[in-house]
């Protein structure tokens, strides 16, 4: 038996061809020019900037700034498991998004419910993560959390 797993959630869908994923991988640096990216396809500086206008307006894609955690002092990164008492997960991972120090929510399989990236700082550690704003949270059951000593590729927008 063969099982296909749909999206909970199908509101950021949008038409992903070949151009448009090439346009994303030239993206994956910020600062290239839309000249530049449509002479290296072959296509038009126009058709560039009206697919990325299109990407960007359907929420499927996002042109921002990263950093990397590691390289800020006093800074840290944590990878919590996060296990509910209710079922109601998308409504969860939306409360849990809103949260100072989240990077990202994702709802997912296993022995937990949610799966949260947080940065934090000396000034806003895990004790004031989990005291100050996960205890407002209701039906949270449990949490465990991973420190990340060293990441790679790991990159992230600054929200602190």
């Amino acid at each position: 038996m063969q099982t296909t797993f749909q999206p909970l959630v199908q509101e950021k869908m949008i038409k992903t061809d070949e151009t448009n994923l090439a346009i994303i991988k030239h993206l994956r640096n910020g600062r290239r020019s839309y000249r530049e990216i449509a002479d290296e396809m072959g296509i038009t500086e126009n058709t560039v900037r009206s697919r990325v206008l299109n990407l960007v307006e359907s929420g499927a894609f996002e042109i921002t700034g990263l950093v990397d955690p590691e390289a800020l002092p006093g800074h840290s990164t944590a990878i919590i498991g996060i296990k509910l008492n209710t079922m109601n997960l998308v409504k969860k991972g939306e409360e849990f998004s809103k949260i100072k120090g989240v990077v990202s929510v994702g709802v997912v399989t296993g022995r937990f419910d949610l799966m949260l990236t947080v940065v934090l700082k000396e000034e806003y550690n895990l004790l004031e993560f989990f005291t100050k704003e996960v205890s407002k949270i209701k039906d949270v059951q449990s949490a465990e959390t991973f420190v990340v000593y060293k990441g790679y590729n790991f990159k992230v927008p600054y929200i602190l």
